[in-house]
């Protein structure tokens, strides 16, 4: 298994934890917020935020047929349909580049999650050092193609899939050119249930398709992400809010104060971990 780059930054199973910050649509519809999500990111020690890249229409249809709806127990049900939702979740394409800029500025790296094939057509006039592949775009076969023939790392979730997915979207990916793959354990649920997370799934993922396992966290609180480090993660995904700042996600998403404490527990967590060793301590 071999460490690469994602940007500037080091990933591999020797290195630190590598801490995306995703920013969603925590930032409530607005390009100011935004941009103070990655300002805070960057100052408590983030290595990258990441966006998701789509609009309404490209992901899904204005409709209030039974499958476009939301269920009355959702916490976003009063949207009515996914593409109300939708349309006020997404970050305009026009935000990217002024958000590449500043996360530059910033020296964080950036990255995104498209959804369709013209979303990483965008990306890569942005200079997108890597991609997610969120968990319901696991199956969607021309998205793998044109990210993997990028060269670029992906970063894989598995939160709407089975073992037989996981293996056939690998294969894709790998038969189209892409060497680097982060192989990120998920659970598709807002918030996600700790016990749902099953996180010795990690260890198996870096035995059994030989990649660098991953944590995308939906889970509310720090234990999940900072238990998911003692069991092999080398690459933290978690949602980001601004404090005191109502946006869709911000009800299972972490503000930067809380951030900022779970990245400290993150690095005493490696120091605990440390090395093999049988030296008697000085």
């Amino acid at each position: 298994m071999k460490r690469f780059k994602i940007g500037k930054k080091f990933i591999g199973i020797s290195d630190p934890c590598f801490i995306v910050a995703e920013i969603s649509a925590n930032h409530g519809g607005k390009i100011s917020n935004a941009i103070k999500i990655i300002q805070h990111a960057a100052r408590i020690g983030v290595d990258a935020v990441k966006l998701q890249t789509y609009n309404a229409d490209s992901i899904t249809l204005n409709s209030n047929k039974k499958d476009f709806l939301i269920p009355k127990k959702s916490p976003w049900s009063k949207e009515k349909n996914l593409w109300n939702l939708y349309k006020k979740g997404h970050t305009p394409w026009s935000w990217h580049k002024k958000l590449f800029n500043e996360a530059k500025k910033n020296n964080l790296e950036i990255f995104s999650s498209p959804f369709d094939e013209k979303s990483v057509d965008l990306l890569e006039k942005l200079g997108c050092v890597a991609y997610k592949i969120a968990s319901p775009e696991i199956n969607h076969i021309p998205l793998l193609i044109k990210v993997a023939k990028t060269k670029k790392p992906v970063i894989l979730s598995t939160g709407l899939s089975r073992l037989y997915d996981i293996k056939f979207a690998i294969s894709v990916l790998k038969k189209n050119g892409c060497k680097n793959i982060i192989l990120l354990k998920c659970t598709t649920d807002y918030p996600a249930k700790i016990e749902e997370a099953n996180l010795n799934t990690l260890k198996d993922y870096k035995k059994r398709f030989n990649v660098i396992p991953g944590f995308s966290d939906h889970t509310k609180g720090k234990i999940a992400a900072i238990s998911s480090i003692a069991l092999g993660a080398k690459l933290l995904e978690k949602h980001f809010s601004l404090k005191d700042k109502k946006s869709f996600d911000d009800f299972f998403s972490m503000n930067y104060i809380e951030f900022a404490k779970m990245i400290k527990e993150i690095r005493d967590v490696e120091k605990i971990i440390g090395k093999i060793s049988y030296d008697i301590a000085k």
